[in-house]
C-alpha cells in the first residue's frame, strides 16, 4: 500500500472515531473533522480559540452531493463551480444534515467542492463532508505549508496527515462567494 492510500485510510479511521485531523487541503493546511459530528466541530472551535459565532467551511468531493446539505442549490452555483479554475467556496442559505454548531446563525453554510487527490478520496470513502478551517489559532496567518502550522495547533489535534508537508497548493485561502436565495451572489473574499 502506498503512503497516499495509507494516509487516506488513517484519516478516515480518525474521522469515523470523531477525531480532529490536521491535513493538506486543496488550498492551505486545515483542521478538519466529521461535519455531522457536533462534538468534533466543538473541539475545532476550542483548538483554534475561535468564536463559535464564526462559521467554518465544509468540503465535498462532488457537486452532486450539494443537495444533501443545502435545501436549494441555485443553477448559477453549478455554473460557477463548473467554470472556475481556482478553489471556490460558496455560502449557501438553508443548510441541512450538518452539525448544528457548524451552521451559521442565519442558517447558511460555506461549501467547497474539491478535486484534490487526497481530500477527494477521503471525503468520498468517508461518505460525509469534512470541516475545513485554516490550521491556525484565530487571528494568526493561515498556514501555506505544514511547516507554517503553529506547534500549539499540531499538539492539540488527534491526527496529523503525513503527506505533502512542503507542497504549496495556494498562497491564500479560497475565493468565497455568498449565494442569495434569489440566485444572486456577492464576492466576500476575492
Amino acid at each position: 500500500m502506498d503512503n497516499l492510500q495509507q494516509e487516506i485510510e488513517n484519516s478516515i479511521a480518525a474521522l469515523k472515531a470523531g477525531k480532529v485531523i490536521l491535513y493538506p487541503t486543496d488550498t492551505i493546511w486545515g483542521i478538519g473533522a466529521d461535519a455531522t459530528n457536533s462534538k468534533a466541530v466543538q473541539r475545532i472551535y476550542k483548538i483554534k480559540k475561535r468564536d463559535t459565532d464564526k462559521s467554518m467551511i465544509i468540503l465535498l468531493d462532488s457537486i452532486e452531493k450539494l443537495k444533501a446539505y443545502v435545501v436549494e442549490v441555485p443553477d448559477i452555483a453549478y455554473e460557477l463551480i463548473g467554470k472556475t479554475r481556482v478553489p471556490l467556496t460558496i455560502v449557501y442559505p438553508k443548510a441541512k444534515n450538518l452539525a448544528k454548531n457548524l451552521i451559521a446563525k442565519d442558517g447558511s453554510i460555506a461549501i467547497r467542492v474539491v478535486s484534490d487527490e487526497y481530500c477527494s478520496a477521503v471525503i468520498k470513502q468517508f461518505g460525509k463532508p469534512i470541516v475545513s478551517t485554516s490550521a491556525n489559532l484565530s487571528g494568526e496567518p493561515a498556514p501555506v505549508t505544514f511547516h507554517n502550522v503553529s506547534k500549539a495547533v499540531v499538539e492539540k489535534v488527534d491526527y496529523v496527515v503525513d503527506l505533502f508537508h512542503s507542497r504549496i497548493n495556494a498562497l491564500k485561502p479560497s475565493t468565497v462567494i455568498k449565494m442569495g436565495e434569489d440566485g444572486m451572489f456577492e464576492i466576500l473574499r476575492p
